[in-house]
C-alpha cells in the first residue's frame, strides 16, 4: 500500500494564487492525504478562501496567525502533519496532475530512498511556462555549486525530519537549499525522477526576484557556515548581481568581466579569506557563459 502523503503550505497575502495552489493538491485524485495550510495572518481574501475550502473538504485544515516568516510557518505545519511522506508547496505555486501518484509509487517501490525530486517549471502569473528549473540528477558535489533541486518538486519521508530536524528559521531566501545540503551531509539518500511535477510562479511579489542581492548574500553566508567556504560559482553569481551585469545586457563580455571580476575578488576575500579556486581567466569565462544564459532568458521572456 502506498505511503500516506502530507502537504504543508505556508501562506501570506497570496489571495490571487492560493485557490489554484490548493486545487492542485486536492484534485490529485488521492483521498488519503492531508493539506495543512499555515497562514501568517493574511489581510487579503486568503482566509475567506481557506474557510470555503475547509468547509467543503476535510482533507484541508488551516491556521491563520502571525508567524516569524516562511520557515517558521513550514515548521509549524510539519509539526501538525501525520503522513509518511511530506511535500511543501508555497501558496503561489502549483503541482501538476499525477505528481502525487508518481511520487508515492516511486517511494513505495524504493523504501531506502529518503528524498525524491522531479523536474519543475518556472511559470508566469497566468501559468505560462517561462523555462525549466535547472534540475539535475543527484550529485552531492553539484548541489554545493547549484540549486539542482526544484523545491516544490521535492518530497521526503517523515524519518528525514525526525533525524535531521526542521528548517532553519534564521533563513528567508535559502531555507530549502540549506535543508537539502544538511540532509545530504547527514547521509540521506536522494533520487531524481525525470518527470515535471510542479510549477514555481515567477511574479513581481516573489521574494527571490524582488530582493536578489539580499538572497545571494544570505546564500553565501549559509554556504560558509554549512560547507566552510563559498564555491566559486556562488561568488560569481553574487558578483554578477552586485555589479549589475545581469541587467546591463548591452555590455560586451570583456566589459562585463571588467565590471564583475573586481566584485568577485572582493567577495572571495570576504567569504573565503583568499582568492580561492578559479583563476581570473576561468572566472572571466564563467562570466561570459552566465551572460549568455541571462540573455537567452531575457529573449525567451
Amino acid at each position: 500500500m502506498p505511503p500516506r502523503l502530507s502537504v504543508v503550505m505556508p501562506s501570506y497575502n497570496q489571495g490571487p494564487f492560493i485557490t489554484r495552489a490548493i486545487e492542485s493538491v486536492l484534485h490529485q485524485g488521492i483521498n488519503d492525504l492531508e493539506l495543512v495550510v499555515m497562514d501568517g495572518g493574511s489581510k487579503d481574501e486568503t482566509v475567506s478562501i481557506l474557510h470555503d475550502f475547509a468547509r467543503k473538504d476535510s482533507r484541508l485544515r488551516f491556521v491563520s496567525e502571525p508567524d516569524r516568516g516562511q520557515a517558521d510557518a513550514v515548521n509549524k505545519g510539519l509539526a501538525q502533519t501525520t503522513g509518511d511522506v511530506i511535500g511543501w508547496l508555497n501558496s503561489d505555486d502549483l503541482y501538476y496532475p499525477g505528481a502525487f501518484s508518481t511520487i508515492l509509487q516511486f517511494l513505495d517501490n524504493y523504501p531506502h530512498i529518503d528524498v525524491v525530486y522531479g523536474d519543475g517549471d518556472h511559470v508566469d502569473e497566468n501559468e505560462r511556462i517561462l523555462r525549466r528549473h535547472p534540475t539535475e540528477p543527484w550529485n552531492q558535489h553539484r548541489l554545493e555549486e547549484s540549486v539542482i533541486i526544484s523545491q516544490p518538486s521535492a518530497f521526503f519521508r517523515r524519518r528525514v525530519v525526525e533525524q535531521c530536524g526542521m528548517l532553519d528559521e534564521s533563513l528567508h531566501y535559502s531555507l530549502d537549499y540549506e535543508y537539502w545540503l544538511r540532509l545530504s551531509q547527514a547521509g540521506m539518500r536522494f533520487a531524481y525522477l525525470p518527470r515535471v511535477l510542479s510549477g514555481t510562479r515567477m511574479h513581481d511579489g516573489a521574494k527571490t526576484i524582488d530582493r536578489r542581492l539580499a538572497m545571494h548574500v544570505e546564500v553565501n553566508d549559509m554556504l560558509k557556515r554549512r560547507l566552510g567556504y563559498v564555491p566559486d560559482r556562488w561568488l560569481l553569481n553574487y558578483a554578477f548581481v552586485a555589479a549589475g551585469a545581469d541587467t546591463h545586457l548591452r555590455l560586451s563580455t570583456p566589459l562585463r568581466a571588467l565590471a564583475v571580476l573586481p566584485v568577485a575578488a572582493r567577495a572571495s576575500l570576504k567569504w573565503n579569506g583568499t582568492l580561492r579556486g578559479a583563476s581570473f581567466l576561468e572566472w572571466a569565462q564563467g562570466i561570459g557563459e552566465k551572460a549568455s544564459r541571462v540573455l537567452e532568458r531575457k529573449r525567451a521572456a
